[in-house]
């Protein structure tokens, strides 16, 4: 297992205390040369072993996986600052990834065709060969072991590189799995090793989960030699709450929506938009529920809010919030980074948003939940629409119309209608605009990280006998 340089190394921070947890390599192109040629050499074999094994080596690291989950979620915890019960259920969404992967792999798509009495024509999904796998750090073994499971069930091998800010979870999870030498190898590190690795000629497939600007980046790099990438990145997803909804619900949605994990998830509730009939009772539900939530370190089981990632991220949450104060917008409970140790900010509500305010339009990732007043739920869709994402949109409503305008006008991957949760892994979807590219979830990513070959077979021609 390939790991990187260690001339030059990146401290891991607790993002709750600020202290340093420990250090990794910053990584290299000689490191992700090493890593991706261990896996080339290994790939072949792996392929060629019949996919019920595959998948029956899958189910076997699942159930190692299960008898650390408490383990691997402290170790996740310590890293990244989410609570630890949703660190744990990260973990075990993980888990049950790899295991519905090791099912589904085996039976994937395989099928003939009939094209005529005298010849066939088969569809053959082939492994496309090293895959690279770029991980967050805000679900990092959910995301990781889902997409392992994929690529290698269907014959690939793979380079994994965590992000640098949560590691060790991800190497932990990986040494406890005990696959077949070369198969999965980690590399550690910054960019320093990410883009020498998505830019290697022998890998054949990149799937990065993560930001706007380093997934144009390696579209740029792999559209240069036609190879191809899998792309989830960020949102800035909307919440429409329609007039006749019960406000205490709908604020307790969007508070779910836009607090959990201090709104460091791609599909966090970033823009609420709600009817005027139902405003005044639902801000101050809202409001009510953000100040009830109780802000501390991850390990603390009464935790319901962790610290953000690190001092930058806050720093952007800060931003956002005061160019919207001083614009003009409101701030209707929190709004100032909390004192003491670590990256903590608290829920947050702010009212009188303005659509060019940077808190509507660019990706904010912190624990905000911006309100604009709208007329109406036409006015409400239109706003939606008007980003330059499209990962998710929310919608709130109790008329049937309404719902079925939204799901055919909204333009997002997923729309989600009277929940703010669902729709992954067992759906796939596919990003819109910036949000990304492919299908990053649910058996469509086998498809994704397989090739399609058509056979046709006819048969030979033999010399007639002599009479």
């Amino acid at each position: 297992m390939g790991t990187g340089s260690a001339e030059k190394t990146i401290a891991v921070l607790n993002p709750a205390t600020g202290e340093e947890i420990g250090r990794i390599p910053a990584g290299d192109s000689a490191a992700a040369a090493e890593a991706v040629t261990a896996t080339q050499a290994a790939q072949p074999a792996w392929e060629e072993t019949p996919a019920i094994e595959r998948g029956e080596v899958l189910k076997v690291a699942a159930r190692r996986l299960r008898q650390h989950v408490d383990e691997l979620a402290e170790l996740q915890t310590r890293e990244n600052g989410k609570p630890l019960a949703e660190s744990r259920d990260g973990v075990e969404a993980g888990i049950a990834t790899i295991e519905q992967y090791a099912e589904l792999g085996p039976l994937h798509r395989g099928r003939s065709l009939d094209g005529s009495r005298h010849a066939s024509d088969m569809m053959v999904y082939e492994a496309r060969g090293v895959a690279a796998l770029l991980v967050p750090w805000n679900d990092p073994l959910a995301i990781a072991l889902g997409q392992l499971a994929a690529c290698l069930v269907t014959g690939n091998a793979v380079v994994l590189k965590p992000s640098e800010k949560t590691p060790f979870a991800t190497q932990r999870a990986l040494e406890l799995m005990e696959l077949p030498q070369d198969l999965a190898v980690l590399l550690l590190g910054d960019a320093r090793a990410g883009r020498p690795l998505a830019e290697h000629e022998c890998v054949n497939v990149v799937l990065h989960t993560g930001s706007v600007a380093t997934g144009r980046e390696i579209a740029t790099i792999c559209g240069r030699s036609l190879r191809k990438a899998v792309l989830e990145l960020g949102g800035k997803d909307a919440l429409i709450v329609d007039a006749g909804v019960d406000p205490g619900w709908a604020a307790e949605e969007a508070a779910s929506g836009a607090f959990a994990n201090a709104g460091q998830i791609c599909t966090s509730v970033e823009r609420i938009y709600v009817h005027e009939d139902i405003a005044e009772p639902f801000l101050d539900a809202l409001v009510e529920r953000a100040r009830a939530l109780k802000v501390g370190p991850g390990l603390d089981p009464e935790s319901q809010i962790g610290p953000l990632i690190d001092e930058a991220q806050r720093a952007t949450v800060e931003g956002h919030v005061r160019n919207a104060v001083d614009g003009g917008a409101q701030v209707l409970t929190g709004g100032e980074p909390l004192d003491g140790p670590g990256f903590f900010y608290p829920p947050t509500v702010l009212s009188g948003v303005e659509e060019w305010m940077d808190i509507l339009h660019d990706e904010t990732f912190g624990p905000v939940a911006p309100v604009a007043i709208v007329g109406s739920f036409e006015e409400g869709l239109e706003a939606a629409n008007a980003t330059l994402y499209g990962l998710a949109a929310n919608v709130l409503t109790p008329s049937q119309s309404n719902a079925q305008q939204a799901l055919r006008k909204l333009r997002a991957g997923t729309v989600k209608i009277n929940a703010v949760w669902g729709g992954a892994p067992g759906g796939a979807a596919e990003p819109r605009r910036q949000s990304g590219l492919g299908l990053g979830y649910g058996p469509e990513l086998l498809d994704e990280v397989t090739a399609t070959k058509l056979v046709h077979y006819a048969p030979a021609r033999t010399p007639v006998p002599a009479p």
